[in-house]
């Protein structure tokens, strides 16, 4: 990161309590967020050609488990943030669960089922779920323009996935899609949730915590197949593909999902996963041949008028924000 100034000033401007969010200016914060969303949007090819090779839940279950231990040993390092209590400690060893352990179970098994280019446009209904969830649970109130966006987003999602032939798709591909639209829903939960944690835990420990909790949920259900695996058969570019989806989807571009959330908030953060069927759709189209038609071209704009639209809008908080283990 860049210390002029500028940026400096930049990032005093992104870090405003959530209660003065209103129409902030695109800074570094939302720099880093495009990062992340490349980053998850390659992962979708990269795991489906791992998965080709490993069985769905050994892949998840040494992805997570990696991730955790990478986190940990990078949290030995960090001198200058306190750890959260155990009462925090508690709370987000819970959220892990929802966020990094259904999450990744039900997106790794989804994704065994349907191809990389539907999973992702999947996903990018993820930010209308946090909003309706912010809102149900009166964290944030999303401005008319901020529905607007939604809706503009929701409907280029609508023509890539009838374009895809997901409408006609076979009973395996829909049981894929559904699979990852609630594991969708456990992240917009997970997402919300979270976001006052991240005004008080250094991001490095959130990560380390709740990718523990999920890891450890994850591979519960993974041992088995691990066990059985003949890892004899587990090809080299099949190992870089797990590390791709350990240290670069699951470490770099948490660290900097959390940051967003803690900067921008849940829903503004949420938007920029709708950039990932975009780069997914091209990588798919390099890698796994899914050739992109007209109307996905038509609802990738759609997508990317709608986040410019959903970022610049008001985003009110309603209440302040209250951590679960404040009210245990």
């Amino acid at each position: 990161m860049s210390s002029t100034t500028s940026s400096l000033a930049a990032e005093r401007s992104d870090s405003a309590s959530p209660s003065d969010l209103q129409r902030t200016a695109f800074g570094t914060t939302d720099m880093w967020l495009i990062v992340m969303s490349v980053i998850w949007g390659v992962n979708f090819s990269v795991v489906k050609s791992a998965l080709a090779v490993m069985p769905a839940l050994t892949f998840t279950g040494l992805r997570v488990a990696i991730a955790a231990t990478v986190l940990w040993g990078i949290s030995a390092t960090v001198r200058n943030a306190p750890l959260p209590s155990r009462r925090d400690v508690i709370a987000l060893l819970g959220l892990g669960i929802i966020g990094n352990g259904f999450y990744q179970c039900l997106f790794i098994i989804g994704m065994s089922h349907t191809r990389a280019g539907i999973a992702a446009l999947v996903i990018a209904a993820s930010p209308a779920w946090i909003a309706i969830i912010s809102q149900f649970l009166g964290r944030e109130q999303l401005s008319s323009r901020g529905w607007i966006g939604i809706g503009l987003q929701l409907t280029g999602v609508a023509c890539v996935v009838a374009s895809t032939g997901a409408m006609e798709a076979s009973g395996e591909a829909i049981l894929g899609a559904g699979l990852i639209a609630i594991g969708s829903i456990m992240w917009a939960v997970f997402s919300v949730l979270l976001q006052p944690y991240t005004q008080r835990t250094h991001a490095i420990h959130l990560s380390a915590i709740t990718l523990s909790s999920g890891g450890l949920f994850c591979l519960i259900f993974a041992l088995p197949g691990m066990l059985r695996m003949d890892w004899s058969t587990v090809t080299l570019p099949a190992w870089g593909a797990v590390l791709y989806a350990s240290v670069g989807a699951l470490v770099i571009a948490y660290l900097l999902f959390y940051r967003g959330i803690r900067v921008l908030g849940p829903t503004r953060t949420a938007m920029y996963s709708n950039l990932q069927p975009i780069i997914a759709l091209a990588v798919a189209a390099m890698v796994l041949s899914e050739r992109p038609t007209g109307w996905q071209l038509l609802g990738a704009t759609l997508i990317m008028a709608g986040l410019l639209i959903s970022r610049t809008a008001k985003v009110a908080p309603t209440r302040p924000l209250t951590p679960i283990s404040d009210r245990l």
